[in-house]
């Protein structure tokens, strides 16, 4: 690239860092008011909420790359146009697709960071996210116990804390509602481990029981565990989701499980449409090339071509999203996520570069 190439490509780069920071940012953030519920439900900590966000936005990046290409493109092309540079380099000698092709290298950059984000990194942070959550929202001791109110897990358990004091909880009440029902009162309690199970060892109490014949049978204690195993989620059993998923999985699925079988052509759509993120972006770009540098030069700018412009790039993508979802029920489907995006790509280059080119900008039918 020569020196005026270098600079258009400097000042798109600076712009699409902008805005795809921007977007993310909000984007961002309002994943994070869907997750606040691991803190207020679950009483985790302030890092695990933020290292879930920041898990969530490889795929909110992959989402919004492609419309912010075309933001960034389409506002530094229109701002170089309006400081006149545009004009400068083509009175330099500089022909369209000279003008264009820094933009189109960093669309294709772009795509390729894209793609690894969609093959490698979005996977990898959604397991991640998957298993956290999942942690979080089965730890005993943050979801069962909440001071001063009564709280179940199922309908066989019940919990009660008074207060909780350091690691220990104060005026413990547990009800034990199963065939051989119970109830255990104590001054204190913890949870422990005990031979990896999760427990509540309890001192100084009693226990509640109705015995054979009706009434009430009461035995005071100055030790004793619960046991909480039958009551716990099984930790183990993450569910992989389409987007959690590497290339290869989505492609070779395990023929011998029931639920990925059932899943199969949702896995195909997903590994499709990580394939074709990237040439998507390609075509923002060239639409909004083809919004500033696609036509005749005017002084009043180019708010009309910007319009069309931003409508049928909305219409791309809208096109694309509506074919990934129908991939999911028929496999057939898929072969539209690929004519989209390269049908786009081929019709404006093929207008771009038909265009009758001159080393000069056009003014209302002539050469200046």
């Amino acid at each position: 690239m020569n020196r005026i190439q270098s600079y258009l490509f400097k000042q798109v780069f600076r712009s699409v860092v902008v805005i795809v920071g921007g977007l993310t940012l909000l984007a961002i953030l309002a994943q994070g008011l869907s997750q606040t519920d691991l803190i207020i439900e679950n009483r985790q900590s302030a890092l695990t909420f933020f290292y879930v966000v920041a898990l969530g936005s490889p795929q909110i990046i992959a989402l919004l790359t492609p419309l912010a290409i075309f933001v960034a493109t389409i506002w530094s092309l229109n701002k170089l146009h309006r400081d006149n540079e545009i004009v400068v380099a083509g009175a330099a000698g500089m022909t369209r697709w000279q003008i264009a092709s820094p933009i189109i290298r960093l669309a294709v950059l772009a795509a390729l960071a894209l793609l690894t984000v969609n093959l490698w990194v979005q996977p990898t942070a959604q397991r991640a996210l998957r298993e956290t959550v999942t942690e979080a929202r089965a730890d005993l001791a943050t979801s069962l116990v909440r001071p001063g109110q009564f709280t179940k897990a199922g309908d066989d358990l019940t919990v009660f804390a008074r207060e909780s004091r350091g690691g220990d909880l104060i005026g413990v009440l547990i009800s034990d509602n199963r065939d051989d029902a119970r109830d255990y009162l104590a001054q204190r309690g913890r949870f422990v481990e005990v031979d990896g199970a999760p427990s509540i060892v309890m001192w100084e109490g009693q226990i509640h029981q109705p015995d054979a014949n009706g009434g009430l049978s009461i035995l005071d204690f100055d030790q004793s565990t619960f046991d909480l195993t039958p009551f716990t989620e099984d930790r183990g059993a993450v569910v992989l989701k389409a987007s959690d998923r590497y290339l290869h999985e989505l492609i070779n699925i395990d023929r011998t499980n029931y639920q990925q079988i059932q899943d199969a052509d949702k896995f195909v759509a997903e590994a499709h449409a990580r394939l074709t993120t990237p040439l998507v972006s390609i075509a923002m770009a060239l639409i909004a090339i083809m919004a500033v540098l696609g036509g005749d030069f005017n002084r009043r700018g180019y708010s009309r071509r910007i319009v069309f412009a931003t409508a049928g790039a909305l219409g791309l993508v809208m096109v694309q999203l509506t074919i990934q979802s129908a991939s999911a029920d028929n496999v057939m489907v898929n072969i539209g996520q690929w004519l989209v995006p390269l049908g786009t790509l081929a019709v404006l280059s093929f207008i771009f570069f038909n265009w009758k080119d001159a080393p000069a900008q056009r003014v209302k039918g002539e050469y200046r």
